[in-house]
């Protein structure tokens, strides 16, 4: 069982009055997007140390519990051992870390204890000094002995400070921060107006880090202006998702009245919609959420693409485009389900991405040899795909 540990104690740079673990981020409060790169790494709890109990603080600890993991405030090292599981190890974070799931999933597989680094010439304010002329980077994994080590010491002493002086002491693996990470928002930061730039890049990393070639070329740039607005004015994702169905839905009625062009490019902005809908819900870990709008994207493009066909179809005179077009929508629907996410190459198909082929050649005037190109390409996806998963042990 893998056990999380964050830390609310220091006060904001430029709020004095708030602790910096409850400054806004993304949506939510730092603290609670800790919480959710920890569960998303596969921690089970999760032992919050804090200085004073503030009405911020208090509320993010409430909404924390509910993701479903056990959540316990500490005010010492004895207390948190006596919370621990003696054979758990420790997943740490550093008090104001800013980073992404990436680097916190890598470092929680890790054996044995461990600190991310970074050289020392490359250290951002907050890293703290591990020797080796290098500086932990926010990010340790740590056995749960490191902790009753610190217990033995005076309760005055940083929690924080002598995990690190112990772990260091017992020879932790060093693991070097990638070079990219510190452009895609990672660090540790305690001013609000310093940790809103940070969020956004987190958020661009979120975005630009989607396989897929459509995601990659077309939605990552929309989110890069749409999502920072977005979490600015305080948009939920269930907001965000509603209106892209909404326009899903108009697009649908809009090509059964005889505009398919414009139909389908409606339907495709919703599935956008609900593309950066699923991105904020799971910023506030409304994972559920976040599934049915991801659901919903394959089921407005597969429903647009079908009514496309049903119209070309009834003005063709005959059921060609109406064939294509369902044999389309089932040969992507098998591609989807057999696509593991993390292994997408950028040139397989997606829904968005077949809509979107679709649409362009609807509105060049060729719609039956537009819905023939993509089912062809649906199948070729779905055939290198089928070959990749033969190859699996």
């Amino acid at each position: 069982m893998l056990a999380g540990l964050l830390f609310a104690i220091h006060d904001a740079d430029d709020r004095p009055d708030r602790l910096a673990a409850t400054l806004p981020f993304s949506g939510v409060t730092l603290i609670e997007y800790q919480a959710r790169l920890l569960i998303a790494a596969g921690v089970s709890q999760i032992i919050i140390v804090v200085a004073r109990m503030t009405p911020e603080l208090l509320g993010a600890i409430n909404r924390i519990g509910r993701r479903g993991v056990s959540v316990d405030t500490v005010r010492s090292a004895m207390e948190a051992g006596e919370k621990l599981h003696p054979l758990a190890p420790v997943l740490m974070l550093g008090d104001g870390l800013v980073t992404t799931d990436a680097i916190v999933k890598a470092m929680a597989v890790e054996d044995g204890d461990c600190l991310l680094v970074v050289p020392e010439s490359d250290a951002g304010p907050g890293f703290e000094r591990v020797g080796g002329q290098m500086a932990w980077a926010g990010v340790a994994r740590l056995s749960s002995s490191r902790i009753a080590e610190v217990a033995g010491l005076p309760q005055d002493y940083d929690l924080q400070s002598s995990l690190l002086r112990f772990a260091v002491q017992s020879r932790a693996a060093h693991v070097l921060l990638p070079t990219d990470a510190v452009r895609g928002g990672h660090g540790i930061e305690r001013q609000a107006r310093t940790l809103e730039e940070r969020g956004r890049a987190v958020l661009m990393t979120i975005v630009s880090g989607r396989r897929g070639w459509f995601d990659r070329f077309v939605l990552a740039p929309i989110a890069r202006l749409a999502l920072p607005l977005l979490v600015d004015r305080g948009a939920g994702g269930t907001t965000v998702g509603a209106a892209g169905a909404a326009l899903g839905v108009a697009g649908l009625v809009t090509i059964g009245v005889g505009l398919p062009s414009i139909g389908l490019m409606l339907s495709l902005v919703g599935c956008i919609a609900l593309a950066l809908g699923s991105v904020l819900s799971g910023l506030r870990d409304d994972a559920s959420m976040a599934r049915w709008q991801t659901l919903g994207i394959g089921g407005v493009a597969a429903a647009s693409i079908l009514v496309f066909a049903f119209f070309v179809s009834g003005y063709a005179g005959n059921n060609t485009a109406l064939a294509i077009g369902t044999a389309l929508v089932a040969i992507g629907t098998l591609a989807e389900r057999a696509i593991l996410e993390r292994e997408r190459q950028l040139w397989w198909g997606s829904p968005t991405a077949y809509l979107l082929i679709v649409a362009l050649f609807a509105i060049l005037g060729f719609p039956v040899f537009g819905l023939g190109v993509t089912a062809v390409y649906a199948t070729a996806t779905l055939a290198v795909v089928i070959e990749r998963l033969r190859r699996t042990p």
